[in-house]
């Protein structure tokens, strides 16, 4: 009896668990719900103050010639009203027009208008944005990971004078704010005359402190003895690194290649600062140019910042197994 109520007690408090999470991460994702919604709704409709979640259309029809157009009534009188009569992009093509009251229809109607994310993609060169952030962040990734895996290996597994002062001055340098540093490096970008080019995206992100302290806590969990058995059989340094530490390393290596992405792809700061021209926009200053230009065209602004994230989202869906036993392996501790 006593271990069937144990048995009772322990499934109830897992499913308030479950539930309780489940709570709070529907109330997480109910803004990018919003959002991808929104980016589905007519202008018109957004308009007319239609914020909800459910892209239903309220709208009043006039028929002339065998054609539905979409108004608006401003007044009725008698049998007649006056009405806006309006085009699809939702700007008004005839106003205060008089027409019969019974030529008027009231519908409520699903639609879902996928060509705001066409219109979006077409209104600023996002083609150009987006090749220059897949540059960036690749270019941006095959630095980090070498420069990290390199000093990540000398942090755990080599001996040297000064390596954990070292280490913990890197560490340190992470609390401080980017708008801290970011003038001083913009005067000495622009000593060098790398201000408004690719150099200045790309080269003083070479080097990421996070993958480093992520990659040395994973390195100083590998058995002493597999290193010891290569050194004995003549491998280099290097030659250990590449054919033991790294294979031994995948999981974590693909966590910190996903957060160097992610972190690429969400710069904003730095790119605004340090480039001038639209050829060197990369997606969230393209993005941010973009809202400034359609500031009033809500569902247009929504579709772009749906396609804008989307390539992170799948990354992160594909990966996240990956990602959390990385951090399980990792331990997070010396």
């Amino acid at each position: 009896m006593f271990n069937t109520n144990g048995k009772l007690t322990a499934t109830l408090n897992k499913s308030y668990k479950y539930i309780f999470l489940l709570i709070f991460g529907m109330i997480m994702i109910l803004p990018f719900v919003w959002m991808l919604t929104t980016s589905m709704k007519s202008q018109f409709e957004l308009n007319k103050g239609n914020i909800g979640f459910l892209p239903i259309e309220k709208l009043t029809i006039y028929n002339y010639d065998d054609e539905e157009y979409i108004v608006k009534r401003i007044k009725a009188v008698e049998d007649s009203s006056f009405i806006h009569i309006f085009n699809n992009d939702g700007e008004i093509v005839r106003a205060y027009a008089k027409v019969s009251t019974d030529e008027l229809k009231d519908v409520s109607r699903w639609k879902f208008h996928w060509e705001n994310y066409l219109k979006a993609f077409k209104k600023v060169p996002f083609s150009r944005y987006f090749a220059n952030t897949i540059f960036v962040s690749i270019s941006i990734l095959i630095g980090v990971l070498i420069t990290s895996s390199l000093a990540a290996y000398a942090f755990a597994r080599m001996k040297f004078v000064g390596r954990d002062f070292i280490f913990y001055l890197f560490i340190s340098m992470m609390m401080v704010p980017q708008p801290i540093y970011l003038i001083p490096s913009y005067v000495l970008l622009n000593s060098l005359g790398w201000i408004d080019t690719y150099q200045a995206l790309i080269i003083p992100w070479l080097a990421n402190i996070f993958t480093i302290f992520l990659l040395r806590q994973h390195f100083k969990t590998i058995p002493q003895e597999l290193f010891d058995a290569a050194a004995i059989d003549g491998c280099s340094r290097f030659r250990i690194l590449w054919t033991i530490v790294l294979p031994l390393s995948k999981s974590i290596v693909t966590t910190t290649a996903i957060f160097s992405v992610i972190g690429s792809w969400n710069s904003f700061m730095w790119p605004l600062v340090m480039t001038n021209s639209d050829e060197l926009r990369v997606i969230q200053v393209g993005l941010s140019n973009f809202s400034s230009e359609a500031s009033s065209q809500t569902s247009l602004l929504m579709a772009a910042s749906a396609f804008s994230i989307l390539p992170l989202l799948l990354l992160f869906l594909f990966a996240q197994k990956r990602i959390i036993s990385s951090f399980a392996s990792s331990g997070m501790k010396d």
